[in-house]
């Protein structure tokens, strides 16, 4: 059991992209966030920006299936704070935003450091949201309706910067360091351990080829 599950958590940081993300800005529906996550976990990302999400402490729901779990949710009180760090880490952000500048979501590169920008139903990307994007994205409405729910926009969204990751063989090779590999492996799959070793300030320990180590 142990060892299935430590090739399993081996396979899964294998194939995260720590260069992709998203921002959620004040998506304060549990439901929603909670299947942005999920979306997220399924395409690589490893951590996701979020801008006041219920009101500042986020919950989760069914629809997650478990996702937060394995996705580390950063949150600010503001868009400036949130903006200061993604671009500290040499992103470029997309905003999904209706606008006279926006271009189709698919003919932008997400093989380069890319974080995309979300806003909740009722309002969208605020004005000041926009204005810091690199460029605003959409996804073409050939129907009646002018938008899809977030939830679903950040699938579409995601899984076309997948798609153009997979060609480019950037999920090939890990991408994250050996040592955070190790230190996130050993959190996901002794998590009351590692929590004790964090509060007693001790090194974790080092796993066998079965994902056992020596107590």
């Amino acid at each position: 059991m142990t060892e299935r599950r430590y090739r399993r958590i081996q396979e899964v940081l294998s194939k995260r992209q720590p260069d992709l993300s998203i921002m959620a800005e004040d998506v304060y529906k549990p439901h929603n966030l909670s299947a942005m996550l999920r979306t997220c976990d399924a395409v690589g990302i490893g951590e996701v920006y979020a801008i006041n999400p219920t009101g500042g402490i986020p919950t989760y729901n069914e629809t997650s299936g478990s996702a937060e779990k394995w996705i580390h949710l950063t949150v600010f009180k503001t868009l400036q704070e949130a903006h200061t760090l993604v671009k500290s880490r040499g992103m470029q952000i997309f905003a999904a935003h209706l606008s006279d500048e926006a271009v189709d979501y698919r003919d932008v590169d997400y093989t380069l450091p890319t974080c995309v920008l979300f806003g909740n139903e009722k309002r969208g990307v605020s004005n000041e949201a926009a204005e810091l994007a690199d460029q605003h994205i959409i996804i073409p409405m050939l129907g009646m309706v002018q938008s899809l729910n977030v939830s679903v926009a950040t699938a579409v969204i995601l899984f076309e910067a997948q798609r153009q990751r997979r060609d480019k063989g950037m999920y090939n090779a890990p991408r994250l360091g050996s040592e955070l590999i190790k230190r996130q492996t050993f959190e996901w799959l002794y998590p009351k351990e590692a929590s004790q070793l964090v509060r007693d300030e001790k090194a974790y320990p080092e796993l066998n080829e079965e994902g056992l180590y020596k107590k």
